[in-house]
């Protein structure tokens, strides 16, 4: 199987999730890019990546459950998406920002312009078109009931039926990547 990770806000692909994942799928192929800051870069950069990796599933968590619900035509998985991020002011606020997780290009820090809440703003309006049948069949979300800081289960049941409340915050653990997500990659996959 190969999976494609899209992290949340501020992280990387060598985040302790994706560890996670590898370690519990050790035969399969695990690929994380980092995503980046700005979506007008970020959008195109990961329907390219599947387009390229044809991924058997997609997964994110928090923002990169926002863009994971973007790549039509694949089967996902959206844990704890933040489908409004521009609207999130004590995340995607201006300014200088560190990484929570070393990325491939060295880089330490971030900056959050005006323009590039805009762009999320701009993106998060056209998130929901072109979606499909199939789309809304091989779609899923996954929701903690103790999240405190994203909660986009009704907006995101009103597009998709497959939404899911776990017994969870808004990070993952070990935990819920054995007990919630894997279970479900497992039934979603089990044809390929």
């Amino acid at each position: 199987m190969k999976l494609i990770y899209f992290h949340g806000f501020g992280s990387s692909g060598a985040s302790g999730t994706v560890e996670n994942l590898r370690k519990l799928l050790p035969e399969d192929e695990v690929i994380a890019p980092d995503i980046p800051i700005d979506p007008v870069e970020a959008l195109p950069y990961l329907k390219q990546l599947c387009a390229d990796e044809q991924p058997d599933i997609v997964i994110g968590t928090s923002m990169g459950g926002m863009y994971a619900q973007q790549m039509r035509g694949f089967v996902r998985i959206c844990i704890n998406p933040a489908l409004n991020m521009s609207t999130m002011s004590s995340v995607l606020r201006t300014g200088e920002h560190k990484f929570f997780n070393g990325r491939k290009d060295g880089q330490k820090t971030f900056r959050i312009t005006r323009d590039i809440i805009q762009h999320h703003n701009q993106m998060e309006r056209q998130q929901w078109k072109d979606i499909t049948d199939w789309d809304r069949e091989h779609c899923y979300g996954l929701f903690g009931i103790h999240d405190t800081q994203v909660n986009t289960y009704d907006l995101f049941r009103r597009h998709y039926p497959h939404a899911i409340r776990f017994d969870g915050e808004h990070r993952l653990n070990d935990k819920v990547l054995r007990k919630v997500v894997l279970p479900l990659i497992q039934e979603l996959t089990k044809g390929d």
